[in-house]
């Protein structure tokens, strides 16, 4: 099984790159804690996609700590790697998006995999449910989504954005983005439509498990989105597009797992002091060693 985490992003609200902030009481980066927990349910190959400019740092940074008993690949997204055929006649100098950076790692992953933020925290529960459906599937299908409830991915801060989940039968129907929710007065309001939620919704905060053929249906998705002119500009491919996409042409079925833990992340920068208070209260309680990987740089 293979942990694939998504770490080129550029954290402009943050206000520095959040993937590399040393949140644990170590100094310990976010992902460390993802890929713990995932060694610890059974992932024996980590893939990070970065930036050209961090691949040796992170590289280096992360195999004087991991067991050497695990594969680790660090890969950057780079904007000339394009499907086959197809070269695009504009300007460009922002990224493809996240469904680009996972087609990244087509030639390194061969088999089930669970694609994931770098710069958030998952909960160890949640690496267990998604290693225990890749070794047991609940449904036919080799996907599957951990879902969490929106009141409890809320930043105290400002507005996220939030995928709203729609589901039948524990399956996935379809993801609902919303760019501004908030949190106020007891109250929790999309701003764009004054929409009002209970908080008890399931979201999608991008943990997804996965079956290598999603890379072949990613590069026919990005093939065709090349073709629009006005797209390449400045859209972007997200991930949650594409499997709503194979939803919706009955190419898939997505389940939904419950978290059955805690979430956070760090989306403003006054979010740095609440997630170090929560690593440093589970590492008080030995739910992880101090240091992490049990030696010190």
């Amino acid at each position: 099984m293979t942990l694939l985490l998504m770490a080129a992003g550029k954290g402009s609200r943050y206000g520095k790159l959040k993937q590399f902030d040393g949140l644990g009481p170590k100094e310990e980066f976010l992902m460390e804690f993802s890929i713990y927990d995932a060694i610890d349910a059974g992932f024996d190959h980590v893939v990070i996609i970065t930036q050209r400019d961090h691949v040796a740092f992170l590289k280096d940074h992360l195999m004087a700590r991991i067991p050497k008993n695990i594969k680790l690949d660090v890969l950057s997204q780079e904007l000339e790697e394009l499907p086959p055929g197809t070269e695009i006649l504009v300007e460009r100098n922002k990224p493809w998006g996240t469904a680009h950076a996972v087609w990244t790692a087509r030639n390194q992953i061969n088999s089930p995999f669970v694609v994931l933020n770098a710069d958030d925290y998952y909960g160890r529960a949640a690496f267990g449910e998604a290693a225990s459906f890749i070794k047991n599937p609940v449904t036919t299908s080799p996907f599957a989504m951990v879902g969490y409830t929106l009141k409890e991915t809320l930043s105290p801060n400002g507005s996220v954005s939030r995928g709203i989940c729609s589901i039948k039968n524990g399956n996935l129907l379809s993801v609902e983005e919303r760019l501004k929710i908030i949190s106020e007065n007891g109250e929790i309001v999309d701003l764009d439509s004054g929409k009002h939620f209970s908080g008890e919704e399931m979201v999608s905060m991008n943990f997804w498990v996965c079956h290598p053929s999603l890379f072949s249906e990613i590069e026919t998705y990005f093939s065709q989105f090349l073709q629009d002119k006005e797209l390449i500009k400045n859209s972007e491919v997200y991930l949650p597009f594409v499997i709503q996409y194979l939803i919706a042409k009955q190419k898939t079925t997505v389940a939904v797992l419950p978290a059955n833990g805690k979430w956070f992340g760090v989306t403003y920068a006054n979010d740095r002091e609440l997630a170090v208070m929560e690593l440093a209260e589970m590492t008080h309680e030995q739910i992880y060693p101090s240091p992490l990987w049990g030696k010190t740089n």
